[in-house]
């Protein structure tokens, strides 16, 4: 199941690169930063692979997944700014985020609140949810859309590296974890599983 899961991901992205280019990665960069988990470990590798085949330019596609991240990011940043504590309270189980997780962002934000909008950003699965809890302590937007850019483009530049060398030993690194699919698959799950059973018991409580 997971692997399908995984494939069925995948082949969405490839579909919307591949027709789309640099503006596909703006596009499916702006719905990782929505608070939908569409994972960038799997949208700028590829991109990185297509720069390794010359069809990218790494500048070009590291700067595309940065502005993605940055129009994601201002949906999330209002959503949370206007919706504010009461709407994630009301709507936050659908997503599994708590009270716990909301008072941890808060906290967060209010005392070191640049850092955390620079920082989250090159953090994998925060990064995904980080501008909402930015727009309910009503961070100021400009500051927060500048943190979150550079560090988006630092993330951004190390991932397309990532597929662009990937790309260059492709057999070798594909027979490597070909061996290991399953041990993989069986740690993803076990991820997923418990943090669903983290967040369902909090909310339960």
């Amino acid at each position: 199941m997971t692997t399908k899961i995984v494939a069925a991901i995948t082949g969405f992205i490839l579909f919307i690169i591949t027709h789309l280019s640099y503006l596909g990665l703006i596009f499916l960069m702006a719905i990782e930063s929505a608070n939908i988990p569409l994972p960038s470990e799997l949208i700028m590798p590829f991109a990185g692979f297509l720069v390794y085949q010359g069809k990218m330019n790494i500048h070009l596609a590291a700067f595309a997944g940065a502005t993605g991240c940055v129009i994601g990011s201002v949906v999330s940043y209002y959503l949370g700014y206007y919706g504010g504590r009461p709407f994630l309270e009301k709507y936050g189980k659908y997503i599994l985020l708590t009270r716990h997780d909301l008072d941890l962002g808060e906290r967060l934000f209010a005392k070191h609140g640049d850092k955390i909008a620079f920082i989250s950003r090159i953090l994998p699965i925060i990064r995904t949810f980080i501008s909402f809890p930015a727009g309910v302590v009503k961070m100021n937007i400009k500051k927060f859309l500048i943190y979150s850019f550079v560090g988006s483009l630092l993330w951004s530049y190390l991932l397309v590296f990532i597929g662009e060398k990937i790309g260059s030993h492709q057999d070798v690194i594909a027979a490597y974890f070909h061996k290991f699919d399953v041990l993989i698959g069986v740690i993803l799950v076990f991820a997923v599983v418990a943090y669903i059973y983290r967040h369902v018991k909090q909310l339960r409580g």
